[in-house]
């Protein structure tokens, strides 16, 4: 199963990207052609920036979900209680997420217009600035990426071994030695699933840019999903072998990210036996 829906069909797109083909007429062979363009392509540079900034951005959900997971893993009344809430972004479906990122936005009655006006700051249209639009929108992306990290840690924390802990406390330990010494190093297992989804949902993100902005304003905020999108499958394009190369580059960009992230793992676990 893994072999024909995963990796057949990564072979499937390498190969398509050496090709022109509209997925009507019949595919005409052209080398490396389409990946000349994209070397040349201003709008992909401008995609690929983009996701650097969503990959960057993105890795703030690690230690905040970690941050959260520390403070809701407390035995106190009503605790379960927030922990639900806290869980619920991750629940809730892309789409009404943007949608209400949109609304929170919104330069003219929107949460956030109201809470510059309070403060005496002139209201910024977040969604449609070049500055700030990318920004924005991986903002709304980390919402439920958060969530999803602090349910990873409050998986770990509730693992781990109460022995250490003890020990660690005999010999002194607490607050942010036992945090680095003795929890942390346990949450190994945690950090590197965290690590993984949140590169891979970095770089692959569409829905939050289709649902808020489309790309725009002009093409500004595209990322290379997005932009793959465009060019193989919208109005605009039907390029298939052109989008094929940009998910072909996305796909390396992603083996290398990981595969940096599996290295480091492997050299952290060899060094402590």
């Amino acid at each position: 199963m893994f072999t024909v829906y995963v990796i057949a069909p990564i072979f499937q797109t390498i190969s398509l990207s050496l090709y022109a083909w509209d997925g009507l007429s019949p595919a005409r062979y052209i080398g490396l052609h389409n990946y000349a363009e994209l070397y040349h392509d201003p709008d992909f540079w401008l995609s690929l920036k983009n996701n650097l900034i969503w990959l960057f951005g993105f890795m703030l959900a690690i230690p905040a979900g970690l941050a959260m997971a520390l403070f809701l893993n407390q035995a106190v009344f009503g605790i379960r209680l927030i922990k639900a809430l806290f869980f619920f972004p991750f629940v809730i479906s892309q789409v009404v997420i943007g949608l209400v990122f949109s609304w929170f936005y919104d330069p003219s009655n929107g949460l956030l217009f109201h809470v510059l006006h309070f403060f005496g700051i002139s209201p910024v249209a977040v969604l449609s600035d070049e500055r700030f639009v990318t920004y924005g929108i991986v903002a709304a992306g980390l919402y439920p990426q958060i969530a999803y990290c602090m349910i990873l840690y409050l998986t770990g924390l509730n693992n781990l071994r109460s022995d250490l802990i003890e020990a660690a406390r005999l010999e002194g330990a607490s607050g942010w030695q036992m945090l680095v010494k003795v929890v942390l190093p346990q949450l190994r297992a945690a950090t590197f699933i965290a690590v993984v989804v949140t590169i891979v949902g970095a770089l692959r993100s569409f829905d939050m840019v289709s649902i808020m902005t489309q790309g725009g304003p002009y093409g500004s905020s595209r990322v290379l999903a997005y932009y793959m999108y465009e060019e193989a499958l919208s109005e605009y394009g039907y390029r298939m072998g052109y989008g094929a190369a940009i998910a072909t580059v996305l796909f390396l960009i992603m083996l290398v990210y990981i595969s940096m992230v599996l290295f480091r793992i492997y050299k952290q676990e060899k060094e402590h036996g």
